[in-house]
């Protein structure tokens, strides 16, 4: 039977934490939509922990979380600026375009998932035209989908000049605790210019629940009737918000991301494997061969290759260092 510990921090198990949350919040009856005091809490604790005046919304996955964003930021006519392999452009199903109406992409290259600011140039000082929708917002990962991550500098070089043309920001925090846990301040966030924020759950250790928090409040205007026609305001809502109570009351979200890098960085110490990227946060990617995967793949351990041609790896909150240390012994076998 083959071993999904580092095929993504998706097939991780939820946390105590997050769990006992949720069983907590399953006693009594309460009101819907979001109007309850577990909901309410929830959002408390998210504002704490970025510092910040800001709403705050719970939903059921970071796909809706990003295309219901982006939607708010862009007119159907309108595209959006994003890295070439940010997970809005490669891995949910134009789920943007969809909830947009047709909004569109623009991808921009970068190494390792962070976007060149020189990409921006161009696009940024491209005249409206007819027959090209123009960008209207720009979409950034912390941390990035290969495992690396932003300074509040970095994240401010490429803001600045897209909020000096009037466009909205959205920040895309799926991993946005293990960027937190490898030095990014998330308190300098609410002062970059981001107008939407996603706080990942889902990758920390949740079940299902991801955190948009809307900066600028004249988005929150009607957001919750956008949420509702996505079928992202569940009655019961109360279930999506619970998990950040139990990650965030006592730093057990920050805590269990600090554990996934340092094992991410115990796997590169042991992989004979050269890595192509920064091991920053809780993944390593790999240069290796077909043959070389399938030998992986049929000793038990599954494992992705990715959209650069590496093999990724990602630890989570429910990584052993027994694991690594077996998948270790597994690398030096087939290499």
């Amino acid at each position: 039977m083959a071993r999904y510990d580092f095929a993504s921090d998706n097939t991780a198990p939820a946390t105590p934490e997050a769990m006992e949350a949720v069983v907590a919040a399953n006693q009594g009856f309460t009101s819907g939509y979001g109007t309850d005091p577990i909901t309410s809490r929830a959002a408390d604790l998210v504002r704490e922990l970025l510092d910040a005046d800001a709403e705050v919304r719970f939903v059921a996955s970071g796909t809706a979380a990003n295309a219901l964003s982006l939607a708010a930021l862009c007119r159907p006519f309108e595209a959006v600026l994003a890295h070439e392999h940010a997970h809005v452009c490669t891995d949910e199903t134009g789920a943007p375009g969809f909830f947009g109406q047709g909004l569109g992409l623009i991808r921009l290259p970068g190494a390792s998932g962070k976007m060149d600011p020189a990409a921006l140039v161009e696009p940024l000082a491209a005249p409206d035209v007819s027959y090209r929708q123009p960008p209207a917002a720009l979409s950034l990962t912390n941390a990035t989908e290969y495992g690396t991550v932003y300074s509040a500098a970095e994240l401010r070089t490429l803001i600045a000049p897209a909020k000096a043309k009037g466009y909205g920001v959205h920040l895309d925090g799926a991993r946005l605790a293990n960027a937190a846990a490898a030095g990014f301040d998330l308190k300098a966030i609410k002062g970059l210019g981001v107008d939407l924020l996603v706080v990942g759950g889902t990758k920390a250790g949740m079940p299902p629940s991801e955190a948009v928090v809307i900066f600028d409040r004249a988005i929150a205007r009607r957001f919750d009737a956008r949420l509702k026609q996505a079928g992202q305001l569940p009655s019961k809502g109360r279930f999506y918000a619970a998990p950040f109570i139990g990650m965030l009351q006592d730093g057990a979200l920050l805590r269990h991301a600090a554990h996934a890098n340092a094992m991410a960085k115990k796997l590169a110490a042991l992989t004979p494997f050269p890595a192509r990227h920064p091991v920053e946060a809780n993944g390593l990617f790999v240069e290796m061969d077909e043959p070389t995967l399938k030998r992986l793949h049929d000793s038990g351990w599954f494992a992705y290759r990715f959209l650069d041609g590496t093999v990724r790896f990602m630890c989570s909150w429910a990584t052993t260092a027994e694991s690594v240390e077996a998948l270790g012994e597994a690398l030096k076998s087939i290499a």
